[in-house]
């Protein structure tokens, strides 16, 4: 490998930094943990952070009554603990974002606040646990078995139906992401709604009774029409966008034919390990890059791009 390859220090994979204990066995004491010592609440509001500046700082952090002196508050989610300290997310109506900003807060998105670099990373993996479990209660306010309004139990990570007795659950969508490797190069898709020039990993759902290899295999296929073998398995990341867990692999490409299914795609095409490394740092002659630090995508290509993969 020469020097060309050597991309520097790895960036942290966004949303990883756990630093929350979900104490599961304490959600029903969700109320009076509220009232604990340095118990304190993130501010959302659909898809964005609710934020005060301090000095030249932003701090995501409120006592759960100053949140509630802002505006309404629609639900309330004990997220867990954190060095023994309560953590919340709160949420507020979309629609009371111009109210908070008059009270001198600000209202980022989480995305931007990601990739921007606003907030210290151990406040990313709570806030896409908060933002996840919102949106779950905004979508499943009755129940899907007889229609009736459930009521929320467990610090918010159950809803109950008064009607039938169902209980219904938060659930997370598996999601594959993947990148087909054929010796010295590597399969890379673009969509319409990326940004100019940008490539990245070949990406799906898994499907019910599906394995994770097998979802990579097919996704591959039907997007790419690029058949697949050996599947290895990278890393995984929460993605709040709405609620996926992304999955990373490699895979080593058995055909090179590129079939692009544009209903899903708007190009593919495969590129070089010099080209990629190239995407990864913005210096690409064409203008081509990837996905940021914050996505798994960068991840899963600057593995393989340092030479850390082999899928046989």
């Amino acid at each position: 490998m020469t020097d060309r390859y050597n991309l520097g220090p790895p960036p942290n994979l966004a949303y990883t930094d756990v630093v929350i204990d979900r104490a599961a066995h304490r959600r029903t004491e969700s109320a009076a943990l509220e009232k604990a010592s340095g118990a304190a609440a993130y501010g959302l509001a659909g898809e964005s952070i609710v934020l005060r500046k301090i000095d030249d700082a932003f701090e995501p952090l409120f006592n759960a009554d100053e949140l509630r002196a802002f505006a309404p508050v629609h639900e309330t989610i004990f997220l867990g603990l954190a060095n023994d300290a309560p953590r919340f997310a709160l949420s507020f109506d979309p629609a009371a974002v111009d109210q908070l900003k008059a009270q001198g807060l600000f209202v980022i998105d989480l995305r931007s606040i990601a990739v921007q670099g606003l907030l210290a990373p151990e406040h990313l993996s709570p806030l896409a646990e908060g933002k996840a479990m919102l949106l779950w209660h905004a979508r499943h306010g009755f129940c899907a078995n007889c229609g009736v309004k459930t009521h929320v139990s467990e610090g918010g990570w159950k809803r109950d139906c008064p009607s039938c007795k169902t209980m219904h659950f938060p659930r997370t969508d598996p999601v594959v992401i993947m990148l087909a490797i054929d010796g010295d190069r590597c399969l890379m898709g673009r969509q319409a709604r990326f940004g100019t020039g940008m490539w990245s990993c070949l990406a799906g759902f898994v499907e019910p009774g599906e394995t994770i290899e097998a979802a990579v295999r097919r996704e591959t296929l039907e997007e790419a029409g690029i058949t697949c073998g050996n599947v290895k398995y990278f890393a995984t990341q929460p993605w709040p966008f709405p609620m996926s867990m992304m999955i990373g692999c490699h895979a080593r490409a058995l055909t090179t034919d590129i079939r692009v299914d544009t209903t899903e795609l708007e190009d593919a095409r495969w590129f070089s390990r010099a080209d990629a490394a190239d995407m990864l740092t913005k210096r690409h002659a064409q203008g081509f890059s990837t996905p940021p630090s914050v996505a798994i995508a960068h991840h899963i290509i600057r593995a393989w791009v340092e030479d850390k993969v082999d899928v046989g």
